[in-house]
């Protein structure tokens, strides 16, 4: 049954495992973004006209702001807000007007005091969500192998940048380290780089990686981790523009796209709109639609210059990522002058994304303006966006994929792995790998579940996919020929 849901594996990896139209068109009526210089214009202006969302697009509602900037009598009662609804609200106050999605997004997620990632871990079973690399060492290990194929596509080099943009706790490159620690050739050529911004998290990507400071008295030269899994160094950075560069890059974005903050638009009887948050008058967060063109619209622009007709024909709703772009920008560019490639592996649609924002605590699905910064926020990924900006920065990357994870493992041989591990285990430990493999590449309830309903593995073998950039020196890369 478990080789009936894979494919054959790529000669290397079997290696491996034995060791071990137009813009103005597209936007339908994007004109309509400019006001007409009418006088009942002028008057929405100053009243700060916002549309309300439970109304008809033609629908108005003015809302009188000159409060916003007198603050009212100081009350000594003391607030239920948290300090990051305060911060938002304050934010909201003063600007006089509402915030974008991506503003509330980026604040809740990252905010350096009280953001969701900052102070805390979020992952695994007792966190709020659980990943591919907490599911099963297989995960990691496949990466493994996908990441010293394509090391040997680039001739082997001497000294590569190994890069994790958002690691978590550390688990895949744990696992990853672990898996390919036997070919001496290829981790002695390795400097691992861990892109992460929590100081929480990075403590605990230290201990997964069980780093040990290297001792080094030499004045001017940087601090360095050794991660005694592989022997390899091991830094962090906050910004990937902080990996140093001009030498081969292997970079892998493992559920990190889906985290960065995304503008929504809604199509209303002006044109497109986009989604804004604001406060009501008790207190509570709202959505509205910008009474004008906002900046994000630039993006908004682009990504349906990239899509076609009937693509946004069927959506009253976009969204549109620009950090994504942007990254995927910086990535292609980075390949083309040092060579590698990006990995990106998340959950998401090669196409146009409409309203997939969503909210996750504790497991569950969360209404996604309540308490902010207690619950997960995150988004489907736009594939072809991906496609797109890294063509659109280089002709020397080639682009690959997307393929679903199920078909990336599967040509990686997670099937002969989880066969081999199955040889030398407990039945607890078998029973673990079993889920563990289920999740991996499965698609919806495993069949072989005989334990409690509400504790049934749910298959993410074809909600997530994998795409591959690389430098067009290289070839195609595995497993995407």
């Amino acid at each position: 049954m478990l080789r009936k849901l894979l494919f054959q594996q790529t000669p290397a990896a079997r290696r491996f495992l034995s060791a071990h139209t137009k813009a103005a068109t597209l936007l339908n009526g994007c004109s309509a973004f400019s006001y007409s210089s009418s006088s009942s214009q002028s008057e929405d202006a100053q009243s700060n006209s916002i549309e309300q969302l439970e109304d008809q697009p033609s629908s108005t509602i003015s809302i009188d702001r000159s409060g916003l900037y007198n603050p009212s009598e100081h009350s000594h009662e003391p607030s239920s807000d948290s300090e990051l609804v305060k911060h938002l609200k304050g934010i909201i106050k003063f600007r006089g007007g509402p915030i974008t999605v991506a503003e509330y997004m980026e604040e809740v997620l990252t905010n350096p005091k009280a953001g969701f990632y900052i102070n805390r871990d979020v992952f695994g079973a007792e966190g709020d969500f659980i990943t591919s690399p907490e599911v099963s060492q297989m995960f990691g290990e496949m990466v493994g192998v996908w990441a010293m194929c394509l090391w040997e596509q680039m001739g082997q080099p001497k000294g590569v940048n190994l890069v994790e943009l958002g690691p978590g706790r550390g688990t895949l490159m744990a696992d990853l380290l672990r898996g390919v620690s036997k070919f001496k050739n290829f981790t002695e050529s390795l400097h691992v780089h861990l892109v992460e911004c929590s100081p929480a998290l990075q403590k605990l990507q230290y201990q997964s990686l069980k780093c040990v400071d290297e001792e080094n008295t030499s004045e001017g030269v940087e601090k360095r981790s050794l991660s005694r899994l592989a022997g390899t160094p091991v830094s962090w950075h906050a910004a990937l523009e902080q990996v140093p560069s001009r030498l081969p890059t292997i970079i892998i974005a493992h559920e990190f796209y889906d985290a960065l903050p995304i503008h929504q638009f809604q199509r209303a009887s002006r044109g497109w709109c986009e989604k804004m948050i604001d406060v009501m008058e008790d207190s509570s967060f709202r959505f509205v639609l910008s009474p004008q063109p906002s900046p994000a619209t630039l993006y908004l622009m682009k990504r349906c210059k990239w899509a076609v007709p009937e693509e946004l024909e069927k959506v009253n709703q976009i969204e549109v990522c620009p950090k994504a772009m942007d990254l995927t920008h910086t990535l292609a560019k980075r390949i083309s002058a040092d060579g590698g490639g990006a990995l990106i592996i998340d959950y998401g649609l090669n196409g146009v994304v409409s309203d997939s924002l969503q909210a996750i605590r504790k497991h569950k699905f969360v209404d996604i303006l309540d308490n902010p910064g207690t619950a997960d926020l995150s988004a489907y990924v736009d594939f072809a966006s991906i496609r797109h900006s890294a063509e659109e920065a280089s002709d020397d990357v080639s682009v690959h994929g997307p393929i679903t994870q199920s078909q990336f493992l599967g040509s990686l041989g997670i099937n002969f792995r989880v066969e081999a591990l199955l040889q030398n285990c407990t039945d607890e430990q078998a029973e673990s790998l079993r889920t563990g493999y289920w999740r991996l590449v499965g698609e919806g309830e495993a069949p072989f579940w005989e334990g409690p309903d509400e504790q049934v593995p749910i298959g993410m073998g074809t909600r997530y996919m994998a795409i591959a950039i690389v430098n067009k020196k290289q070839g195609i890369p595995v497993p995407f020929q």
